[in-house]
């Protein structure tokens, strides 16, 4: 049987993206009875300060763990809806298509932060109550409508923003670092998942400094909204086409590894990814990609070594720890870099470490 992740998924049904764009959404759900909203009490708050219409369906909040036992209250709760509304960040989204996915209706996304591209994926990353992670797991169908709304976004927390970019930043690195060791001519849809990774990559370079400023003056701009669309449906696209081979792989091996530095937990995901994005290109031996990284990371704030995440006691244990992680048959690190060890991980994490280089922590 052919695995969902070995499918080519090309996105929602529908995608709207303006200033604006949730006064369409009363049109766009008019067709089904039953709806229901899946969101947190925050994410709810936001949406209602720009949501024009008159929707009246039942509101559930989703426990914030993104479980397999949450969607399942959910779905419980919502046995008679024919339609779920998920507004949210990732993980509120993800309960959502967990949840729709259960009750074998369609969903719609509305996100409210631009931390990942779940709006656009039928993808999500499922935890255990306790918040550990799970696993991924893809769904049937793909969102019958993905909405973002500039006017929103443009006002979410900069957090959110900056973690997307890291994380979106990785679909390239982690995506040509994989395809890299094929043989042979890649297959079409691969190839098209590694240009529009490609794209991602090109895009948050040129037009997250803007986008970054953009935001914190509360103006939409071009450059907000090519940088909105990079992290959320262009990227959501990489997986989509490219399949397994658009998976993560070193970056966020080193980002999972970090779990175990309890000093890392207050960093937004992405920003640890981007990282793990300089370790893995630190152990492929490409020194020249991570210098020419810096002022990136500088503009962005990003750490590029681990003391600057607020690691100091026991460094050398703590990196040891992550390396060890990151590098074992569960992870992820050896799609990118199929060679690499401990040792090796290890040695370019000294490596950043030892960089005399000015970058802001965040």
């Amino acid at each position: 049987m052919m695995k969902l992740s070995q499918v080519v998924r090309s996105g929602p049904d529908q995608y709207i993206c303006q200033p604006g764009a949730l006064s369409y959404l009363d049109e766009k759900v008019a067709h089904f009875k039953k709806p229901v909203i899946i969101t947190g009490e925050q994410s709810y708050a936001a949406f209602l300060k720009h949501y024009p219409g008159a929707l009246t369906c039942p509101v559930l909040c989703y426990d914030r763990t993104a479980s397999n036992e949450d969607m399942a209250r959910l779905a419980a709760m919502a046995k008679d809806s024919d339609c779920v509304i998920g507004i949210g960040g990732g993980k509120a989204l993800d309960t959502a298509k967990g949840t729709a996915e259960l009750l074998g209706v369609q969903y719609v996304m509305v996100p409210t932060v631009l931390g990942t591209c779940a709006a656009y994926t039928p993808v999500s990353a499922v935890y255990h109550p306790d918040h550990t992670f799970k696993s991924v797991d893809y769904y049937t169908q793909a969102a019958f409508l993905c909405l973002l709304d500039l006017s929103l976004l443009v006002e979410s927390p900069k957090a959110y923003l900056l973690g997307g970019i890291g994380d979106t930043l990785a679909k390239w690195y982690e995506a040509e670092g994989i395809t890299q060791h094929l043989d042979g001519p890649l297959p079409a849809m691969v190839s098209v998942g590694l240009q529009t990774a490609e794209v991602t990559r090109d895009i948050l370079l040129s037009d997250s400094q803007e986008a970054i400023r953009s935001l914190e003056e509360q103006r939409i701009t071009p450059a907000f909204e090519r940088v909105v669309e990079a992290i959320i449906a262009v990227a959501g696209t990489v997986g989509g086409f490219a399949g397994e081979y658009g998976r993560m792989a070193g970056a966020h091996a080193v980002h999972n590894g970090m779990s175990l530095v309890k000093e890392t937990h207050t960093f937004e995901h992405g920003i640890k990814v981007a990282y793990g994005i300089l370790v893995q290109l630190a152990a492929a031996g490409n020194t020249d990609e991570v210098r020419q990284l810096q002022s990136f990371y500088a503009s962005c704030g990003f750490p590029h070594k681990l003391e600057a995440f607020g690691v100091h006691d026991g460094l050398n244990g703590k990196m040891k720890a992550i390396a060890d992680f990151a590098s074992s048959s569960n992870e992820t690190f050896t799609l990118a870099v199929p060679d690499a060890t401990p040792d090796i991980i290890l040695e370019s994490m000294h490596y950043l470490e030892a960089l005399d280089v000015s970058i802001s922590s965040f």
